[in-house]
């Protein structure tokens, strides 16, 4: 079964676009004839199933956003009967009601598909054990990446987030070859083993699939030093289907999304409107066969580029530049454009810190400020008051050279700053409390 799942990967384009368009036309028919939701939207557009002709003519469809999402709360965009779905999930939104994902037992299927694709792609065999590190609650990303490393073939320890110690325990135990987890919990999981006096360089961990926040190259080669692992991408999204839309290769090209099951585009993300090859903008995604709950040129937030070109590992499916940052995360202070992943490759650049940080932003009268947290390893929190000194004011000097921006810089000790088991929060934006 692996080795039928990965020749997906490889399907001649041409091949690839009329099993695309075939895809994008069946559902289109089905989102029109069995969700309310759909109808109403090609009917103010004067738009019938029967438009879409070609895979450019995707453009003629109306997009759909997150609000839409949460203004049909529960299942309004279903276009099943609720007899035919077999599982539900929800985002983990911060505001207002959750996100509501429907699936049918086919949804299922494809969704541990491309997910198993996603390992199978980063070397996943029948021979290695991989914990899953992802919350197993509502969040796709526990159930997600559990069903497809079963289906790659490996044993699964489904462990869950929190109880790092009987991780570090497990590892060694059990040989635990592979992990499924955020990058800022596997960061947590580090601290640990170093704090526990055990070599994560000396187990048998060899592989780390992380996803659900965005994380930097520096990251990356901080936990690949740190470990001896070999760090895998993994993205998804909830409202799409879950983690395994799509997944890094052994080039580093970024990575490849399923697009034979979700198909992208790259918008303006002011605008909406097209953009070419290789230039960045907001990632939309269609999904081609998820039948509970259809997805028609959903606007992801999340920036980056596709390329389109052969990548040296063979593979025909299109590339995405990592997601590093999102329309919506940026933060505006004093009138430059600000981005989390900015701050983060700023201080991981810094010897003497660790990779756990908060941007507070507070307004006073008509000024904002802003204030990079920052937690320092044992030995500088140790040194002397003058070694900080002068770390705060690096700090604080490099902010204003990379980011455009005079920030006060906060050392803090080490364990200062909340750890998450799920996505970790780095901003603090207290001017419009």
């Amino acid at each position: 079964m692996p080795s039928s799942l990965s020749q997906k990967d490889f399907l001649d384009r041409t091949e690839l676009e009329r099993l695309q368009l075939e895809r994008l036309q069946r559902i289109v028919h089905h989102a029109y004839e069995h969700s309310p939701f759909y109808t109403k939207a090609f009917d103010a557009k004067g738009l019938k199933p029967e438009d879409i002709r070609t895979l450019s003519d995707i453009v003629k469809l109306p997009f759909t956003q997150k609000t839409d999402l949460r203004d049909n709360y529960p299942y309004g965009l279903n276009a099943v009967p609720r007899s035919e779905i077999v599982r539900l999930h929800a985002s983990s939104g911060t505001t207002g009601k959750p996100i509501v994902v429907s699936y049918t037992k086919g949804d299922l299927e494809i969704w541990s598909e491309t997910a198993a694709r996603c390992f199978l792609m980063g070397g996943i065999s029948n021979e290695d054990i991989a914990v899953i590190g992802y919350g197993y609650a509502l969040f796709t990303g526990g159930m997600g990446a559990h069903q497809g490393m079963e289906r790659a073939g490996a044993t699964v320890i489904p462990m869950g987030g929190g109880n790092t110690e009987k991780l570090c325990m497990m590892i060694q135990d059990l040989g635990i070859t592979t992990i499924c987890c955020t990058p800022s919990y596997f960061i947590h999981l580090m601290e640990v083993a170093e704090r526990l006096g055990i070599d994560l360089r000396k187990s048998t961990l060899k592989h780390g699939f992380f996803g659900a926040e965005p994380w930097t190259f520096e990251m990356r080669d901080r936990m690949e030093a740190g470990t001896g692992i070999r760090a895998h991408d993994i993205f998804g999204l909830s409202e799409i289907m879950g983690p395994g839309v799509a997944g890094g290769c052994g080039t580093r090209n970024g990575p490849h999304i399923f697009e034979d099951h979700y198909f992208p585009e790259i918008v303006d993300p002011e605008t909406g409107e097209p953009l070419p090859p290789g230039q960045e903008g907001e990632l939309v995604l269609t999904t081609l066969d998820k039948w509970a709950m259809p997805l028609l040129r959903y606007r992801t937030h999340d920036l980056t580029a596709l390329h389109y070109d052969k990548c040296p590992c063979g593979r025909t499916l299109v590339r995405m530049e990592p997601i590093r940052r999102r329309c919506d995360d940026m933060l505006i202070v004093r009138g430059v454009n600000l981005f989390p992943s900015q701050v983060e490759s700023l201080l991981l650049s810094i010897k003497g810190i660790v990779p756990h940080y908060e941007i507070v932003v507070t307004r006073e009268g008509a000024m904002d400020d802003l204030e990079i947290r920052v937690e320092v390893t044992p030995e500088v929190f140790g040194d002397q008051v003058s070694a900080l000194e002068l770390l705060r004011n690096g700090i604080s000097g490099k902010s204003k050279g990379m980011i455009g921006i005079n920030a006060k810089s906060s050392l803090v000790e080490p364990g200062a700053i909340a750890r998450c088991d799920g996505k970790t929060k780095h901003v603090i934006d207290k001017r419009f409390k």
